[in-house]
């Protein structure tokens, strides 16, 4: 039974529970708050009283259980291997079915679910930021503060929305002269409309390993924002949505550069559509065949080394949770950064320490968020490197506000970007 359709189908990770509080550990909101109700312990209890009937679902209970980043940290420190991941998801989809959505929410994953309309809205949005937006001068990125606060401060660093969204840039098919394979690139939203230049990288460095890119005009959002805050409902939608624009298409492989958006390709929409036989069977091939692009270019291609130009740059890594503990891949964006010439790979002490992003999270709770967000960052100064490379679009726009805004002059970008940069320097020699 899928965790996202009834509150029982996490009885036996309940059950797993011993109360024994390793989760206290590891978790980034219970060491800036102290309270119990923060912690994987706390929130498995009031699940249980719900469950028991103890308790109801009220809006106080939502609240509680929206103060989780879902980083899986105590996944991984749990002697008795609770996931807790399926029972917070299980408790925020109860929460819509008992109190509805809120009204904002619920605005914004129906327009995620009108694709023209939002492709529109971002358009429009793009022409008209300055409104809201502050330009904040950087050699590198475009990237902004708010003119006024909304709720979330005024000091948050935000990236510009492109002028051009990424598939509007590209034909759906990519060719190259003798392809190896066809491979599919799920964009997402952000590096679809404000990170482009991540896109145009997966795209560079593909086409440098003489591999044929589809990139459907018909997909859309993962649907992650949607099935993290309990709407089952759109989540499915988003997630039909996609898998029928990249079957229409076809591919060998599918590629993607975002770690929710992996995640969502392997894991979510096979268990969102449990009880659809049809899109589920489809969620399953593709999920088989899906990778995020370090995998990718270590494990299926594997990328060309020879004509790897030097990129004098001083790296440290940060692991996005979607991505070290959700799919299990941390090895392999190192291996791409410590192959290209010129890299010196630096760690930090907590690689895969939460940044505190974690979506709508850092909207719904900023002072929280930055909370998390300022130990990241204090661990970033101490490697006194001048890149941060990661794998999340989302993560690289919460650790570009942290270093901004504490006046480290660090640049923070995508690992594939960094292979892209070493392609074009090979080509200079």
């Amino acid at each position: 039974m899928s965790v996202y359709n009834s509150l029982d189908s996490i009885t036996e990770e309940l059950h797993k529970c011993m109360k024994c509080g390793n989760c206290m550990a590891v978790c980034p909101i219970y060491k800036e708050t102290r309270q119990e109700v923060a912690v994987a312990r706390g929130k498995i209890s009031l699940v249980e009283f719900l469950l028991s009937g103890e308790a109801e679902m009220t809006q106080g209970l939502a609240e509680r259980f929206s103060l989780c980043t879902t980083c899986m940290a105590c996944n991984n420190n749990c002697p008795c291997g609770v996931r807790f991941d399926k029972i917070i998801l299980a408790a925020r989809a109860e929460a819509v079915r008992k109190k509805g959505l809120h009204p904002v929410k619920k605005i914004a994953f129906t327009a995620l679910k009108m694709q023209r309309m939002f492709d529109f809205g971002m358009k429009t949005g793009s022409m008209f930021q300055g409104v809201a937006l502050k330009h904040v001068p950087h050699k590198s990125d475009r990237i902004a503060r708010m003119r006024f606060d909304i709720g979330i401060g005024t000091d948050k660093v935000f990236p510009m929305l492109a002028s051009k969204t990424l598939r509007s840039e590209f034909p759906e098919v990519v060719k190259v002269e003798k392809p190896k394979m066809r491979v599919a690139f799920f964009t997402g939203c952000m590096i679809n409309y404000f990170y482009t230049d991540i896109g145009k990288a997966v795209v560079e460095v593909l086409k440098e390993n003489d591999i044929e890119v589809v990139i459907p005009k018909g997909q859309g959002c993962c649907g992650i924002p949607a099935s993290v805050n309990g709407d089952v409902a759109s989540a499915s939608a988003l997630a039909k949505r996609n898998l029928r624009a990249f079957e229409k298409l076809g591919a060998d492989a599918l590629v993607v550069a975002c770690s929710s958006g992996g995640t969502a390709w392997k894991h979510v929409f096979g268990e969102l559509l449990d009880n659809d036989p049809q899109f589920k069977a489809l969620a399953d091939k593709w999920a088989g065949k899906s990778y995020d692009i370090s995998e990718f270019l270590i494990h299926k291609v594997p990328f060309k080394k020879e004509g790897l130009g030097r990129v004098n740059r001083k790296v440290t890594y940060h692991d996005p949770c979607h991505l070290n503990r959700g799919q299990g891949i941390n090895k392999e964006p190192r291996e791409i950064l410590k192959s290209i010439p010129g890299v010196e790979l630096i760690e930090m002490k907590e690689p895969g320490r939460c940044c505190g992003m974690a979506g709508s999270f850092s909207l719904v709770h900023p002072d929280l968020s930055v909370q998390i967000s300022d130990r990241k960052t204090a661990d970033i100064e101490l490697t006194h490197t001048d890149t941060v490379a990661t794998g999340c679009p989302a993560c690289r726009l919460q650790l570009k506000s942290g270093v901004e805004n504490a006046g480290i002059n660090e640049e923070v970008v995508h690992t594939v970007q960094i292979l892209a940069e070493s392609y074009r320097a090979g080509k200079k020699k």
